[in-house]
């Protein structure tokens, strides 16, 4: 949450801040703002609002060849001009950009006030600018330790200072910050969204190491000052895959992309020979494996939702007890880490600070831990033991369309492979590979009828509160549909149990209630339909995901219809309608898709 872009060169920063911060957008756009250091010294503007606003009132002489921004996602005080960010000091010497939340703030904001400096905004960012500012030590590296030292909590900052107009000073500790290394320039961002126009040749700053960066190159070391030696390395990423070309939006291309992305992250890892999958990533031998004797899976929002999916697909296929929990709870029960346990740790960004910080708990306690995650050399991935990378490609959207459907074809694939060292045989993990081959095909044809869609969602954008309902395999993807359909469209939206309406939900029944109902051909196809009958007896309107083969009788419903793959991997075939009356019921309403309000896409602060 919060982007941040630095540049220093021989270029004038403004522009190139300006463009890096609209790729960014998508981690913050309560406001957004820029500092440069010129002749004059230093330059700050900023508002509240998206960038392009701010690009429009800038200055026309706003000019400097080094220079920070930031767009912010609120966490201390409301979206305004004043606490938008960059943050100075009261002599306009210091300028601070900063991702993150300083727990200590409180504390910090009274001492200073104690000692006569006046405060501008309501942000915890603030106190950095006045610590760097107050700090003694002869370096500017010198002052942003000395303020850091104060600091209790998460942050990726870049800070300059007039004094010293040739270097930029980062640091990171639970935020992600990535320098990108350019001819003769030198840029820092907190996603590669904002570096791949410019530079590939990128370095991941680790916690609790900080950079400086000049026209020439990039040092990095420790809070005592000790070198780290760290060095730039090629990442392989079109930069056309972050645009949204032809599309009117990221997320509805993302959508599109998804049977390519499954293809990809299937791409050598299925061994028909022995109705298997190939996984060295797990760094795990057929012993270690086999010892494994509960998986225990973790994410937040959609990654833990379809971490569920993840455990019925592990429970049946390899009889290994499994379950999922929200990472975001994980470390504060105080959870016992068992060694015979395998945990997963779920996310797009390999960021998200939930997450992250389950996976240091779990390693702090001597477990096993492995990442699904998008991002290559993120945070999470590299604190695992091993992983699954998705290889769904850059996603843009803050809503979850083709790292989640990759999230769960990675799910399959260690399913299959934990299921074939135990007694799966090998015809059944034969007949799930010749299904998982088949699920691009299948996506495809979905996606296709993405018009049949739209009429329905239109209609269900009419209604202020809708029901997602499903059973058994069927639940995770009615909890992942409500997910979707609320935070693009803003309507609320609720998932049960088809089982549970009985036992409370059916008294909100009524015909402004839709009901978004998942039900496959399966072992509980005619206690679904039942259930359909109940709603239908109360007048609620039906919105039915289902398979051609499943009878609903006299059932009055707007129908949908999705191809059939094994019983295992239906779910996934069934959220992809999900998503697409999510999108188009977002569209109809006249909402910013890939904006939806107060959220943002990387969570990198609790």
């Amino acid at each position: 949450m919060c982007g941040i872009v630095g540049y220093i060169g021989t270029q004038q920063a403004a522009p190139l801040l300006l463009e890096g911060l609209t790729r960014l957008e998508h981690r913050g756009y309560d406001s957004a703002g820029l500092a440069v250091l010129g002749g004059s010294g230093l330059k700050v503007a900023k508002q509240a609002g998206r960038v392009r606003a701010l690009g429009e009132g800038l200055p026309k002489r706003f000019s400097g060849k080094v220079g920070i921004g930031h767009t912010r996602w609120a966490t201390h005080g409301p979206a305004n001009d004043t606490n938008a960010h960059p943050h100075t000091d009261v002599k306009g010497e210091v300028g601070v950009v900063h991702n993150g939340i300083i727990d200590n703030a409180a504390t910090l904001r009274r001492q200073l006030t104690d000692d006569g400096i006046e405060l501008a905004s309501d942000t915890d960012t603030e106190v950095i600018a006045h610590l760097v500012a107050r700090s003694d030590a002869d370096t500017l590296e010198g002052k942003v330790r000395d303020a850091l030292a104060s600091i209790d909590g998460t942050y990726g900052i870049a800070v300059v200072h007039t004094a010293f107009p040739d270097r930029i000073v980062v640091a990171r500790n639970g935020s992600p910050l990535i320098i990108g290394v350019g001819d003769k320039e030198m840029h820092v961002a907190s996603d590669l969204a904002a570096l791949v126009r410019y530079t590939t040749t990128v370095a991941h700053l680790e916690d609790g190491e900080l950079a400086t960066l000049t026209a020439t190159g990039f040092t990095t070391f420790r809070a005592d000052l000790t070198s780290t030696n760290k060095t730039a390395e090629k990442v392989d990423i079109d930069p056309a895959s972050y645009d949204a070309g032809e599309h009117d939006s990221f997320m509805h291309k993302e959508m599109l992309e998804q049977p390519e992305a499954v293809e990809r992250i299937l791409r050598g890892r299925l061994d028909e020979r022995f109705g298997t999958a190939h996984l060295g990533g797990l760094n795990m031998d057929a012993r270690e494996t086999r010892a494994i004797r509960r998986v225990k899976i973790l994410g937040c929002g959609s990654a833990y939702y379809v971490g569920q999916m993840g455990a019925s697909l592990i429970e049946e296929l390899a009889r290994i007890p499994a379950d999922a929990e929200a990472a975001s709870e994980f470390r504060y029960r105080d959870p016992v880490i068992e060694p015979d346990t395998l945990y997963v740790a779920v996310s797009q960004s390999g960021e998200t600070i939930d997450t992250l910080l389950a996976v240091e708990e779990i390693r702090r306690k001597g477990g096993r831990v492995i990442g699904l995650v998008n991002v290559v050399g993120s945070a999470i991935a590299r604190a695992c033991d091993g992983g699954i990378y998705l290889h769904a490609g850059p996603e843009v959207a803050v809503a979850s369309t083709k790292a989640l459907t990759n999230m769960f074809v990675g799910f399959s694939l260690l399913a299959l492979q934990l299921g074939r060292v135990r007694d799966l045989s090998v015809a059944d993990g034969k007949r799930l590979i010749a299904g998982l081959t088949k699920l691009p095909e299948q996506i495809a044809e979905i996606v296709e009828r993405e018009h049949e869609f739209a009429e329905i969602a239109k209609r269900l954008a009419q209604a202020e509160s809708l029901f997602f309902i499903g059973r058994v395999r069927g639940f995770p993807v009615a909890r992942e549909g409500a997910q979707k359909f609320k935070e693009i469209s803003y309507r609320h939206a609720e998932a049960y149990q088809t089982s549970e309406l009985k036992h409370g939900p059916l008294a909100l029944i009524s015909p402004e209630v839709p009901t978004v109902s998942l039900v496959p051909q399966d072992e509980l196809t005619d206690r679904n339909v039942g259930a359909l009958h109940e709603i239908a007896a109360r007048l609620g309107p039906l919105v039915v995901v289902t398979h051609a083969d499943v009878d609903l009788g006299e059932l009055r419903a707007d129908r949908i219809d999705v191809p059939r793959n094994e019983r295992e991997l239906d779910p996934i075939l069934m959220t992809i309608p999900l998503q697409l009356l999510a999108y188009h019921a977002a569209l109809e309403l006249g909402h910013d898709i890939d904006k939806p309000r107060n959220l943002a896409k990387s969570v990198t602060v609790e």
